[in-house]
């Protein structure tokens, strides 16, 4: 791409391209001569350097750089003779004189030529030009140790990889080279042309990032452009919430209404009183209720609907929470200051119950490892319990409020709680260290975002604030829209990459 107005046509120059890329794939070495010196090539601007013709409506694309990224594009999908063909009726070359003697030297492995060409591309980067010349000598180095060569490579790290001062922990690593000899065996013999050239090519593709690209075209740089516009265009799209990831190129994209679920598909009935809390299974399989009832359900999830799969009916008060194990086996129910009890799904049979001499469990949860489990206690501690009901810890203090939300973030290092009537806690279990959220306005509920990184908070008057709580706590967004005056409105994160809020309202909708 870059340097200089092509001094041979298109087409015979390309005819040396084509077999450099049909050998590049099934990974031989190019055998062709280069004709000429390397030494007499200097780079001239190209025809993108003058008064540019441009392309497109908003006059923001410039002409030889669209052409040249289509050829690209074309070689890099074998239409070998299609961008050959582009660049001889555009007479705009893919590749200056001087790059393409480059890439065809390093392919072959002539790399002290290689190292006085790259001083001719026209590079104005001293840093780059001896980062470039690095890369180069130090695949001669690894090549002459592969030939058993070892004086030559010796010679070729303090001749001419030391003096650049380049990465001199890689030079310590080179050096090691030589005096191990299982390092020699690893490296290709000379018989094993496919895995050298393969080796060249992958040093061809490092040189291409790291030099300019206005001298060598990136690869796949076509590609990646309009990827970044679907990308873009999905981004943008406010009603996007769907798994088929097709994006077609013929039209901009663009979501209905009708990809947010806004319709009733299902009633269930199987409770006899208000249900106070819901919560679907990790994998979405499962479903399940709590109630002033003093029941849970566990509901199973069907394509067609949802069915009821066990009725959970030991407990002796109203359930305020559920939390389900982190591969979905076993749920925890929790009722209002009564005790916590883990179910096994699929028979619907109480494993354990976990509780504490005159105190009553507010709220629960599991560790994101499934060893432990966690509650708050209506004394405003927070306590923890292996599986067989061993206690391990127990924070006291004001740590929860007596009906408390709680949770624990997915590498199980923070717990989450509501501490006071305007106060979230996040506890540092290990590190012993709270950090605080804040509100001027008493809080109900709190939901956090599956990544960890949100948390949603839901306030007596009418508002729900989002919160990054990745290092010091920042109020991202405010929510307003949604009804309460009697009761605890939740809200959670939704839809396809958790893009989404959701929030019940007393208004029925």
């Amino acid at each position: 791409m870059g340097g200089v107005e092509d001094d041979e046509p298109a087409s015979k120059r390309m005819k040396l391209s084509s077999e450099e890329l049909r050998r590049l794939s099934n990974g031989s070495t190019i055998k062709e001569t280069v004709a000429g010196s390397s030494g007499d090539l200097m780079a001239r601007p190209l025809q993108s350097e003058g008064g540019e013709e441009v392309v497109g409506s908003k006059g923001v694309i410039k002409k030889v750089e669209f052409v040249r990224i289509i050829a690209k594009a074309l070689y890099s999908l074998g239409y070998i003779k299609s961008g050959a063909h582009l660049e001889e009726e555009s007479g705009i070359p893919l590749h200056s004189s001087v790059v393409n003697v480059f890439m065809r030297q390093i392919l072959e492995g002539n790399w002290d030529e290689s190292v006085v060409t790259l001083h001719n591309i026209g590079l104005t980067d001293e840093k780059t030009i001896k980062s470039a010349s690095f890369l180069i000598l130090e695949q001669k180095f690894l090549e002459l140790l592969g030939e058993e060569k070892v004086m030559d490579a010796l010679k070729t790290l303090r001749t001419e990889i030391v003096p650049l001062s380049v990465d001199n922990s890689r030079v310590r690593e080179l050096s090691s080279y030589i005096v191990s000899p299982s390092y020699c065996t690893s490296v290709q013999s000379p018989k094993q042309d496919t895995l050298r050239a393969r080796s060249r090519s992958k040093l061809l593709e490092e040189l291409q990032k790291l030099l300019p690209p206005t001298v060598m075209i990136p690869e796949g740089r076509l590609e990646h452009l309009v990827e970044q516009a679907l990308v873009l265009q999905r981004d943008a799209c406010m009603f996007h919430n769907s798994m088929d990831k097709e994006m077609s190129l013929y039209s901009d994209h663009h979501c209905g209404r009708d990809q947010i679920p806004s319709q009733a598909l299902q009633i269930l009935q199987a409770h006899t009183d208000e249900v106070w809390f819901l919560k679907f299974s990790h994998d979405g399989k499962y479903l399940a209720s709590s109630s002033n009832d003093q029941s849970a359900i566990i509901w199973e999830v069907h394509e067609t609907g949802v069915s009821l799969k066990h009725k959970l009916s030991s407990h002796d008060k109203p359930l305020s929470s559920v939390s389900w194990s982190p591969n979905d086996h076993q749920l925890l129910t929790c009722g209002a200051e009564e005790v916590i009890r883990r179910w096994d799904v699929y028979s619907g049979e109480c494993l354990h119950v976990y509780e504490k001499t005159g105190l009553g469990m507010v709220s629960c949860g599991w560790s994101p490892d499934g060893k432990w489990i966690f509650s708050g206690l209506n004394d405003n501690s927070i306590c923890m319990w292996e599986l067989d009901g061993k206690e391990l810890e127990c924070w006291k203090g004001q740590r929860t409020l007596k009906i408390s939300d709680l949770e624990i973030t997915g590498d199980g290092k923070h717990i989450i709680s509501i501490c006071r009537e305007t106060e979230i806690l996040l506890l540092d279990r290990e590190a012993k260290v709270e950090r605080f959220i804040e509100e001027d306005q008493p809080i109900t509920s709190f939901s956090l975002s599956r990544d960890s990184r949100f948390l949603l908070v839901n306030l007596l008057n009418q508002e729900i604030h989002l919160w990054n709580i990745e290092g010091d706590p920042k109020l991202v967004s405010k929510y307003r829209g949604h009804k309460r005056t009697r009761f605890i409105i939740r809200s959670c994160f939704g839809g396809l990459d958790e893009a989404f809020i959701a929030s019940g309202s007393e208004d029925s909708l």
